[in-house]
């Protein structure tokens, strides 16, 4: 079972590594957000907020160390949630029936796929993260390495568990559809709510009512907060205004994206135990 298991997991890596058009975009595509995007807000923001007072000791960071987080929380995003669609691709080239009609347990085929999709996360961050430090962003300021270390660990332990939760979502999702297109359609209608009721490029403060509590229990906020806990502080300033998160708060964020992802699990192996040899 175990190799098995690992033979998942190894196959789409093989294929990302292999198809070289898909390995470059996916790599390049964080970085050049992060380059052309975000400086170019980052220009703007800052002039903007640069007469807005800070309280004498506050930590101010500037708007490319806010929105640098939200870089990995979009790019993590995109990359779970086109993650399942190689299970479309296996329905339609005729490779699903061999795999499911194989003795390998169903649930260590969504697993495997799923630990797939956050190793290509986990590339895609450390990309962003080293590539975004060279334009400027403030991450890890003053941090002795040690502590460098710890939050490498906490920022992966967020991303490695938001990344699951919605590889398993796609998962659940692109079993049951039969085109790319349907897929491709049913994602878009996803990603737009999903990171711009965030606080990835923008405090949520401002947000009305509604669109706050949505916020609050949007997932890829709970993501964001946890790498800009764990990579900024606890305690800064940006665009106007005050972030300070507890350890409870952020053990409490992590937790949340824990049940979403157990949640999105037996979603999945539900769909998966419906599929038909045929």
């Amino acid at each position: 079972m175990q190799k098995g298991f690992l033979t998942v997991y190894w196959r789409d890596m093989i294929r990302f590594f292999r198809y070289k058009s898909l390995l470059f975009s996916s790599l390049l595509q964080p970085a050049l957000w992060l380059a052309f995007f975000g400086v170019a807000m980052a220009s703007n923001f800052d002039r903007y907020t640069s007469g807005i007072p800070v309280p004498p000791g506050g930590f101010s960071i500037g708007y490319l160390t806010f929105m640098g987080a939200g870089m990995i929380a979009m790019t993590t995003l995109f990359t779970s949630l086109y993650g399942g669609i190689i299970f479309l691709f296996d329905k339609n080239w005729g490779l699903m029936r061999e795999i499911i009609a194989s003795p390998l347990p169903r649930t260590h085929i969504i697993i495997g796929v799923g630990l797939s999709g956050v190793t290509k996360s986990f590339i895609q961050v450390i990309i962003i993260t080293i590539f975004g430090i060279l334009l400027g962003v403030q991450f890890f300021l003053g941090y002795p390495p040690l502590q460098i270390g710890i939050a490498l660990i906490g920022i992966f332990a967020f991303v490695g568990i938001f990344a699951l939760g919605f590889i398993f979502f796609s998962s659940a999702i692109a079993i049951s559809m039969e085109s790319p297109e349907g897929l491709q359609g049913v994602i878009t209608l996803l990603t737009m709510p999903l990171f711009f009721v965030s606080n990835a490029l923008y405090p949520i403060d401002s947000f009305p009512s509604f669109l706050k509590a949505f916020s609050g229990i949007n997932p890829l906020t709970h993501m964001i907060s946890g790498i800009r806990y764990f990579a900024i502080g606890s305690d800064f300033y940006a665009l106007g205004t005050h972030y300070f998160n507890t350890p409870p708060q952020i053990v409490s964020s992590f937790m949340g994206l824990v049940v979403f992802a157990v949640v999105t699990f037996l979603l999945a192996r539900w769909r998966f135990s419906k599929v038909v040899v045929t």
